[in-house]
């Protein structure tokens, strides 16, 4: 009985880490990796002012904030989940304003800091 409480128990923290990240556990968590967590800096420090949407990425890249889609898309290019043309085509579906560009260029020329 004990055992089958424990595995519910384990069940149930398992599944509140997996909806927190969105997927699997690692890699796509950013806090894991400090080189994701420096790419990340590197963007926010360079490029932070350029705008995704009609919001800047320094914005964006705040962890108090609201809004976790670019910092779960950037980890995913960082991590080599995505490519750049994917990276780009997520970006500009989820904020539409035709003027993400310039912020796209700038985050991926931050790749070459790996």
């Amino acid at each position: 009985m004990r055992s089958a409480t424990v595995n519910l128990s384990l069940l149930a923290a398992v599944i509140a880490l997996h909806g927190c990240g969105g997927g699997l556990l690692a890699p796509d968590s950013v806090v894991e990796d400090p080189g994701a967590e420096a790419f990340l800096d590197r963007v926010d420090k360079t490029c932070g002012k350029l705008a995704i949407g009609n919001q800047p990425l320094s914005y964006l890249l705040d962890v108090n904030g609201n809004d976790a889609y670019l910092i779960d898309e950037s980890s995913k290019l960082y991590f080599g989940k995505v490519d750049q043309a994917t990276f780009a085509n997520d970006i500009n579906g989820f904020y539409p304003t035709g003027a993400n560009q310039a912020a796209l260029d700038c985050i991926f020329a931050q790749l070459g800091g790996k």
